[in-house]
């Protein structure tokens, strides 16, 4: 009894051995590790780089103006509707100056009048003159006394103060011509500058004048400016000159450009920024005043600077200009600390970090930890 179940313990031993050197070879034979990721990659690339400010802003017209008349009175004529093109000097409107002209007339009348006065006392001074012209001769030959003397001689300086006072009335009256030709001129108003009336305001028989009504919105878009706001830390990159490229959801797909004309010398309190005037040239006249936009101010650039797509960057601290990215190397991910620059469309400068031609994967990354095995399904540019 005893032997057999001596020999049945070795059995059970020599079948539990083989068995567990089954088992050993068999977990040596599976494979180590989780299978291959399949992700995208791409280059990274070298190009030129344009370095600047980013920025939105408004566009509006440089030159407008809201026209009221000077010129009290009905509205007598109007010249021109919504959206006419005028020429600088063409009239506008035109009020009743009937009450004008009489005034002028009235002016016209008071010269002719201080003229004739005028006149009257030049006379009067050459016959002051001839009378004290002879009465010197009679006080010389006796026949006049002392007092008739001195009654000649206040008459000739009496008829001097005439003729200067006449002579003040005729030029007080042609001021007063010269003024009523003035106002009577700013019946017709005009328009200061080539343009395009953008509103009218005005119709026959208003009232204008004495309630500054405005009567006319005139812009000139053929020229226009761009006011943005950059921040004071940009402040030193900033130049007048500098090209300004800039687009609107008005018109997709279209760029425009203009160049920085004014730079305001003062920072705004209440955002730390700086005001910025570019001038757009807008002929012919496709934008229009009142357009938001968003653009660059070009500060400058730089060549064969390296890049990588947005979507390379695994983490990415714009202010402190640092980002990681998985570098596919022999088919294995490994992860890398670069520094990041400018942004240029859809594309990150890489200062250091990388080399022109690594590949870094774009799609998938999530999925990855540090040493994984990679598979590139698709290898963009």
């Amino acid at each position: 009894m005893n032997r057999r179940f001596a020999i049945g313990i070795a059995v059970l031993a020599a079948f539990l051995a083989w068995a567990g050197c089954s088992s050993s070879e068999k977990a040596k034979a599976a494979p180590a590790g989780k299978p291959a990721v399949s992700v995208d990659a791409a280059n990274a690339a070298t190009a030129d780089v344009i370095e600047g400010i980013e920025v939105v802003g408004t566009l509006s017209a440089k030159y407008q103006a809201e026209i009221k008349s000077e010129y009290g009175g009905v509205v007598a004529r109007v010249y021109v509707n919504d959206w006419a093109r005028v020429r600088k000097g063409d009239p506008l409107l035109k009020v009743d100056t009937r009450e004008g002209e009489v005034l002028l007339q009235k002016a016209k009348a008071a010269l002719e009048m201080a003229k004739a006065g005028q006149l009257e006392a030049e006379a009067a001074v050459a016959r002051a003159d001839r009378e004290y012209d002879r009465a010197i001769k009679l006080q010389e030959s006796g026949l006049l006394t002392r007092q008739g003397m001195d009654d000649t001689r206040t008459q000739k300086e009496a008829a001097a103060a005439r003729i200067a006072a006449a002579k003040a009335q005729v030029t007080a009256a042609g001021e007063d011509v010269a003024h009523a030709t003035t106002r009577l001129s700013k019946a017709v108003i005009r328009s200061p500058f080539d343009g395009t009336v953008a509103e009218r305001l005005v119709n026959a028989g208003d009232l204008v004048g004495e309630l500054q009504k405005v009567v006319f919105r005139l812009v000139d878009n053929r020229l226009l400016e761009l006011t943005v706001s950059v921040p004071s830390t940009e402040m030193a990159a900033l130049r007048v000159g500098q090209p300004v490229r800039f687009s609107s959801d008005a018109f997709p797909g279209r760029e425009f450009d203009g160049k920085v004309a004014h730079i305001n010398p003062s920072v705004s309190p209440g955002d730390r920024s700086v005001r910025v005037i570019a001038e757009v040239p807008n002929v012919p006249e496709i934008l229009k005043g009142g357009l938001f936009v968003k653009g660059r101010i070009v500060t400058g650039g730089r060549k064969g600077v390296v890049q990588v797509p947005r979507a390379a960057l695994l983490s990415w601290n714009v202010a402190a200009r640092k980002g990681e990215v998985f570098v596919a190397d022999n088919n294995v991910a490994r992860r890398r600390g670069v520094t990041t620059g400018a942004v240029q469309g859809d594309r990150v400068e890489i200062p250091s970090g990388l080399r022109p031609g690594e590949a870094v994967i774009t799609r998938g990354a999530f999925l990855l930890s540090d040493g994984d095995a990679v598979k590139i399904a698709s290898a963009g540019k």
